[in-house]
């Protein structure tokens, strides 16, 4: 049972409670579904500090035969992003110097990685950095930890006819 249906059930609201799928049902539902995979060989940035993180998202990138590229701060994947063509890049918040605002901040005001389509991450749970991430011209947003499944539907929602990840249109303009 879910924290707002305890509270619910504790303080007597008479609203209905959606019903909740099983997880066996949810796994099924979505196995059913078909995948859109960028097309093979799409070139993404992984920009994290923690291993375990960079080592999660190379493996399901790589399982859709993406090329990964990776680097453990922003400086290091600014400098990719400048000499290495990239199509996308997953970007952590919370990197050592500077930060993961910053690195999308410079991004959206140069024209050559303007155009490049960036999920930020964070462990932490503060939707204000979603919203504020969002702000500042981020495409999409992931907490951590995420599934194989949340890596491919954020991915997904990028791609355009050609399967390529493009900005979205609302947000393409730089900052």
């Amino acid at each position: 049972m879910s924290l707002i249906n305890r509270f619910r059930t504790i303080v007597g609201s008479k609203q209905e409670k959606p019903a909740e799928p099983p997880p066996a049902e949810a796994w099924a539902d979505r196995r059913k579904r078909k995948r859109t995979n960028a097309r093979e060989g799409t070139r993404v940035l992984i920009v994290d500090d923690s291993p375990t993180i960079v080592a999660a998202l190379r493996k399901i990138l790589r399982s859709a035969k993406y090329e990964v590229l990776e680097a453990g701060d922003a400086e290091t994947g600014l400098e990719i992003l400048r000499t290495q063509g990239v199509d996308l890049v997953f970007l952590d918040i919370v990197l050592p110097a500077m930060n993961g605002f910053a690195a999308l901040r410079v991004m959206r005001r140069d024209a050559r990685l303007a155009p490049i389509p960036v999920i930020m991450i964070s462990g932490n749970e503060q939707a204000t950095e979603q919203f504020y991430a969002n702000r500042i011209g981020a495409d999409d947003f992931m907490k951590k930890p995420f599934s194989r499944y949340e890596v491919f539907a954020r991915i997904e929602q990028l791609l355009d006819a050609e399967r390529v990840p493009q900005r979205k249109a609302a947000q393409a303009t730089p900052a």
